[in-house]
């Protein structure tokens, strides 16, 4: 039988559990409520005040303003780099909840959005969160009002009017100005290097309507020419729309300073007209301050495109031309001399003690070795001196006298190096200058180690500026500049104010360690050159205005070896294939003010196809500058032996003021 076992309960122990159970309970609500009055008393009465400057964060927001980037202006004024009004679309990524909900309502009032979608999402993934992105930029007044009127009723969108850069000259100033474009991965990392992180970087350059310089005067004077941002203060509500702008919170932005420099606007422009499609550069500047006043590479482009991103296909074009557009070729490449360095030579002979006087005969070409070298004229030029020499152009000259001694390719190394040539200006204000070659034994040395040992014969190409020997356009015209000036080492400078400062200019230039008379006989020779029925420019260099004479040297480049080639003539070649074409130059012949040099790239012949292009930009330089006037208008005088005769015409066998390049001859002129 089974055991059957009875449990009693007892009601006082039951009792005991419910009361413990109560008392814990009430315990955790009165803890409960204690910590919740705590916090409620701390967030009321210790942090309200933070909170409520968050709760006004909430509301209120401050929109960067960028500034007007300051103006660049040529040396009277003339604005040459300035700004138009642009309105942009806007969207804060961290605003937005669904953005291609967003993208559909903008898409509604701007339908040319539907067609940027890929790459405005694109933009929006890759820009950072408190970062706003661009939508529709360049907007017409009829969108931009139009979106005005729907852009509060879409949450994180906003319009911007701010201001777009603009170049009024176009090409003529896109090398030395440059262009400001949007700021890459490797500007911002530059920028937040340069601010030491990035907590310390301006949130302007976030910004997607901001610029900065990318090249030339644009680059070189960012920081002056930016400015600093404003802010507006706008109302919105808990969806993130703009509800009213408080204008009480505005602060306006501060545009940039504007930069003047010593660049003449007309002058530039005159220059790249009168190179149309020919390649190559100009500088004119002031032989006694260093001023340049033109510096103009062609062919151009227009840096308007780069502004608001050029496309890849439009570059392309640009980067691919065989005449290099984007290339600055008065700073940013070299090119042999040619005959323009003869000047030097002559002067580096006389230094050393060669008697000017001297006489070379000149039969057509010269025997070194077991290699004949030619004068550029066939059948010779006959006897040379110095002066013949340099007016004429002459190699046979140069080449009997340049292993002498007194001469060597050391000197003329040295001479060259005073006047300016294979250096980098350090006071120029740009960057992309190439310092170019100027050989001597060192020189041969240092790069040649299979053939270190320099040769006699490569003097020879090195005195008529050939060989090793290379330049740039902007040290030929400080090279020129300087024989000119005769007495100091004067430098190239591009800006004369930034805002409200003066630049002073260097003024305290090295003395030229040449004498007088020796700078007097080269420069007798350069007149020659452009003045004396025999001289080489003499057609297309003179100057039509009063008793005004221009100084100057022709030069003609080759770019491939003559060797073994009977036919110099360069027509029918291709372009690559033909010889540079230089011309140097300063005026007035009798009181120097301004030298010049130019480079027409595969141009030919110096004489025929850079001495007109010269002219015809000193010539306008000389018709402005006040000084010039008084001598170009008064009468020229009457030659004593026609006083006599009244009634007979008086004629001139000068030029025509108006560029006339000529079809080339078989042989052009150095």
């Amino acid at each position: 039988m089974a055991e059957t076992s009875i449990i009693f309960s007892d009601v006082n122990e039951r009792q005991g559990v419910f009361s413990r159970r109560v008392f814990l309970m009430g315990g955790v609500v009165a803890f409960g409520l204690f910590a919740l009055t705590g916090r409620l008393a701390q967030l009321q009465l210790i942090e309200g005040g933070k909170y409520r400057r968050l709760s006004s964060a909430n509301q209120f927001n401050y929109r960067l303003i960028p500034p007007p980037r300051g103006q660049i202006l040529d040396r009277n004024g003339v604005v040459i780099a300035g700004n138009r009004p642009s309105f942009s679309v806007l969207v804060m990524r961290s605003q937005v909840k669904d953005i291609d909900e967003t993208l559909d309502q903008i898409a509604y009032v701007l339908p040319q959005t539907l067609l940027r979608r890929r790459a405005i999402l694109r933009d929006i993934n890759q820009s950072r969160r408190f970062a706003p992105t661009a939508i529709a930029t360049d907007l017409n007044w009829e969108d931009f009002a139009k979106v005005n009127l729907y852009a509060s009723t879409i949450p994180g969108v906003d319009v911007s009017m701010d201001e777009v850069r603009v170049y009024h000259y176009g090409g003529a100033f896109s090398h030395v100005i440059g262009y400001v474009g949007k700021i890459s991965d490797k500007d911002l990392k530059a920028e937040t290097a340069a601010a030491g992180d990035e907590e310390q970087l301006d949130p302007i350059l976030l910004h997607p309507g901001f610029r900065i310089g990318k090249q030339g005067i644009e680059k070189a004077f960012d920081k002056d020419l930016r400015g600093v941002a404003g802010a507006r203060k706008i109302e919105v509500n808990a969806t993130g729309n703009i509800i009213a702008e408080d204008s009480d919170g505005m602060r306006p932005a501060t545009p940039g300073e504007d930069v003047v420099l010593t660049l003449d606007a007309e002058i530039q422009q005159r220059a790249l007209e009168v190179f149309g499609e020919d390649s190559g550069g100009a500088v004119l500047m002031n032989i006694h301050t260093g001023e340049v006043l033109c510096m103009m590479s062609a062919p151009s482009f227009d840096p308007n495109l780069f502004v608001s991103g050029i496309s890849s296909k439009a570059y392309g074009l640009l980067r691919d031309y065989e005449r290099l557009p984007l290339l600055d070729k008065c700073i940013g490449s070299t090119y042999a001399p040619g005959s323009t360095f003869k000047v030097a030579t002559a002067l580096a002979f006389l230094e050393g003690g060669i008697n000017p006087e001297e006489r070379v005969v000149c039969s057509g070409s010269y025997r070194y070795g077991n290699r004949s070298f030619a004068c550029h004229k066939r059948g010779g030029h006959g006897p040379q001196t110095m002066h013949d020499a340099i007016k004429n152009s002459c190699d046979v000259y140069f080449y009997h006298m340049c292993n002498r001694a007194e001469a060597g390719p050391d000197r003329i190394a040295q001479t060259a190096r005073a006047l300016g040539m294979g250096h980098v200006f350090e006071n120029f204000e740009i960057a992309g200058q190439k310092r170019g070659t100027i050989p001597d034994r060192e020189y041969k040395r240092t790069a040649f180690k299979n053939d270190p040992k320099w040769h006699p014969g490569e003097t020879l190409s090195v005195a008529i500026g050939q060989g090793y020997v290379t330049t740039s356009a902007l040290q030929l015209c400080t090279y020129i500049a300087r024989i000119a000036n005769g007495q100091k080492a004067v430098e190239p400078y591009l800006v004369k104010k930034i805002g409200e400062v003066e630049k002073v200019p260097f003024k305290d230039f090295k003395d030229l360690p040449f004498s007088r008379a020796h700078l007097d006989i080269v420069r007798a020779g350069m007149i020659a050159v452009s003045n004396d029925v025999t001289g080489t420019a003499y057609r297309n260099s003179r100057l039509n205005l009063g008793n005004i004479e221009m100084a100057g040297k022709t030069g003609t480049a080759q770019v491939r070896s003559y060797d073994k080639v009977t036919n110099r003539r360069n027509e029918g070649i291709p372009w690559k294939l033909r010889d540079h074409g230089l011309f140097v130059a300063f005026a007035p012949a009798d009181a120097p003010k301004y030298a010049i040099a130019v480079i027409v790239q595969h141009g030919m012949g110096g004489s025929m196809f850079a001495a007109p292009k010269a002219r015809e930009i000193m010539k306008l330089a000389l018709i402005k500058d006040p000084e010039m006037q008084a001598r170009i208008i008064q009468p020229m005088p009457i030659d004593p032996s026609l006083a006599n005769a009244p009634d007979q015409e008086l004629t001139s066998d000068a030029p025509p003021d108006t560029i006339d390049i000529p079809t080339p001859t078989a042989n052009p002129q150095p």
